[in-house]
Formats: C-alpha cells, sequence, structure tokens
C-alpha cells in the first residue's frame, strides 16, 4: 500500500485532529448526551494519540495497515441509539477520519469494513468470557 503522505504529514494531520477531539471534549457538556458524546471524544483522541505513537516509529505504509487492521477487529455499532457503545463509535469515527485524512482508495476501506464482526457476536463473546482477570486458567 503506498501512502502519498510523509511521517511529518501523517503527524501533523494525527495532531490536528487530536485537537479538534479535544475541543469536542470541552463542548460535551452543551450536547444531548454529554457522558456519550465526551466518550466519542475521548475514544477519537485517544485513537490518534494511537496512531501517532505509531507513526513516529513507522513507515506511513505500516501505519496504514496498521489503521486498517485496528478497523476490522472493530464491530459494527451502526444503527443503534445514538447515545450507546460512544467508544466504538469513537473509534469508528478517528479511524474514518484518518482514512479521509490519507485520502484511503475507498474500495480498500469496503474491504476492511466487509470484515468487521458484528456487535451481537462480540457481545456474546464478551457475555461468555470469564469476568475474573486472575483466574489461572484463562489465556490472554
Amino acid at each position: 500500500m503506498k501512502s502519498l503522505m510523509t511521517t511529518e504529514q501523517l503527524l501533523q494531520g494525527l495532531k490536528h485532529y487530536r485537537r479538534i477531539a479535544r475541543q469536542d471534549l470541552l463542548r460535551a457538556a452543551e450536547t444531548p448526551y454529554p457522558d456519550a458524546f465526551r466518550t466519542h471524544a475521548e475514544a477519537r483522541r485517544t485513537l490518534y494519540g494511537e496512531l501517532e505513537v505509531y507513526a513516529a516509529e513507522h513507515a506511513p505504509e505500516d501505519v496504514i495497515e496498521h489503521a486498517l487492521s485496528l478497523y476490522r477487529v472493530l464491530p459494527f455499532a451502526t444503527g443503534t441509539p445514538e447515545n450507546e457503545y460512544a467508544e466504538i463509535k469513537g473509534r469508528e469515527n478517528g479511524l474514518e477520519n484518518f482514512f479521509l485524512m490519507i485520502a484511503l482508495d475507498p474500495r480498500t476501506r469496503r474491504e476492511s469494513r466487509s470484515q468487521r464482526p458484528k456487535l451481537g457476536a462480540m457481545l456474546a463473546d464478551t457475555a461468555q468470557a470469564p469476568s475474573d482477570p486472575s483466574r489461572s486458567d484463562v489465556t490472554a
């Protein structure tokens, strides 16, 4: 996968998006669902920070592939009420913003999107997982 951006351009763009997410955090109280809006903005801001760290140590093509792999494992929360699954929706929105920033081929994004798990399947897996992380019979 070829990137049209340099590492410096990636870092600048991610920093810009992180600042926007911070501004959204500050205005969360003015929204109909302040907690969900805050969580959404925090999720985006965290994601941009994670991608910045990765971009500082890897080639732009590797950063893009990393973002696509994060996108592929993110469950679909589309169609749920606006104030539910704010963290998932925030990460999804953050990744999609990143894909727009780098001008990712829409076909590549669609292919990755088609590999994403359904939210119901993810919730079922979570419900079956043991809740005690100190159990020794649980493998990570």
